[in-house]
């Protein structure tokens, strides 16, 4: 492997690990929407489709980072991971 394509990988991966941040700061942002509708809503249509849009979102974000290396897919759950840990932080906080 040459210096070039080590260092295009990883910058790539510090991209993807900033992109599964946002992409996670997103999606638990979403899953609070969720919950929250699901709490106050005696319908179940919509917290269902959330979900399964939520869940697809993370399959197709993890797919696309998995079909640029294993390196830049572990980096981007890395991000999804630490946002998970400020979204809980946040949680805590608030609750």
């Amino acid at each position: 492997m040459t210096h070039a394509a080590l260092i295009s990988v990883a910058s790539l991966s510090a991209a993807l690990a900033a992109a599964g941040f946002a992409f996670g700061l997103a999606y638990f942002a979403a899953l609070r929407r969720s919950i929250a509708v699901l709490a106050t809503s005696a319908d179940w249509h919509r917290p269902i489709a959330l979900t399964l849009g939520r869940l697809a979102a993370a399959a197709l974000f993890l797919l696309l980072a998995a079909k640029l290396g294993a390196l830049p897919l572990l980096a981007a759950f890395v991000g999804f991971l630490a946002a998970r840990a400020v979204a809980l932080r946040a949680a805590r906080r608030a609750g």
